[in-house]
């Protein structure tokens, strides 16, 4: 049981990653990723509304009928991205334009929909919150990662400010370092980062360097499983 609790959380992180393993989401991973506090907000919101929808709907599983689920579910979501739009509305304004028309499209996001129609609708409470975790705790990562990149090669500096919390972090003297100069030696960030082909390009690598960890897990194990399989055989034929 408790093997089974852990898997619901960790999947979410690295084997199912909704990002790099299920390819969902990617609207809001290319569009907001240009500052780290956009890639955090947006990731801890969609947790939030993930992990409130769960519980609902884990707890209304037996109640809601059949013939109306996705319309139910889509306003118990809605609901909850109501809730944290009006929180950055009335607190940080600046972070809620930024993050524009992709915080009310939550309300369709796949990750969100398709865990509760996949798994709240059919699994316990407490398996369900776990779930909502580990799936809103590997996108708000992955998600925090490509902006972290994206906007300190893109730009030169790491924003984690929020209204009046935080600071942003100039790092232009370290570009000299980095060897990111133009013809004229002047410190440059590059640009191509903080456009739509740059996060494609990021978000293609981690992709291949997830499926390639995978990949070598998957044959280690493998390996493992059949030395030891070999083993018990050799053990039994010296037994018998």
């Amino acid at each position: 049981m408790e093997k089974s609790r852990w898997h619901d959380f960790i999947k979410g992180l690295y084997r199912e990653n909704p990002i790099l393993v299920s390819m969902l989401g990617l609207c809001p991973t290319l569009a907001v990723t240009t500052q780290t506090i956009n890639g955090i907000t947006m990731g801890l919101a969609v947790t939030f509304v993930l992990l409130g929808s769960n519980i609902i709907i884990s707890l209304l599983k037996n109640i809601i009928p059949a013939n109306i689920r996705i319309p139910s579910y889509i306003v118990i979501i809605a609901t909850f991205v109501t809730l944290i739009r009006n929180f950055l509305t009335a607190y940080s304004p600046d972070i809620n334009k930024a993050l524009g028309i992709f915080l009310p499209l939550i309300v369709v996001n796949c990750i969100i929909l398709g865990r509760a129609e996949a798994f709240a609708s059919k699994n316990s409470l407490g398996r369900s919150i776990l779930d909502a975790l580990g799936m809103g705790i590997g996108f708000t990562l992955v998600l925090t990662f490509i902006a972290l990149v994206r906007e300190v090669i893109g730009a030169g500096k790491i924003t984690l400010q929020i209204a009046d919390f935080g600071k942003i972090y100039d790092l232009q003297d370290s570009f000299s370092l980095l060897g990111f100069t133009d013809a004229k030696g002047a410190k440059a960030p590059i640009l191509i980062f903080l456009l739509p082909p740059g996060g494609f390009i990021l978000l293609g690598l981690l992709m291949g360097a997830m499926n390639y960890i995978q990949r070598e897990t998957k044959a280690r194990l493998e390996k493992i499983n059949a030395r030891r399989n070999k083993t018990d055989d050799h053990h039994n034929e010296h037994h018998s």
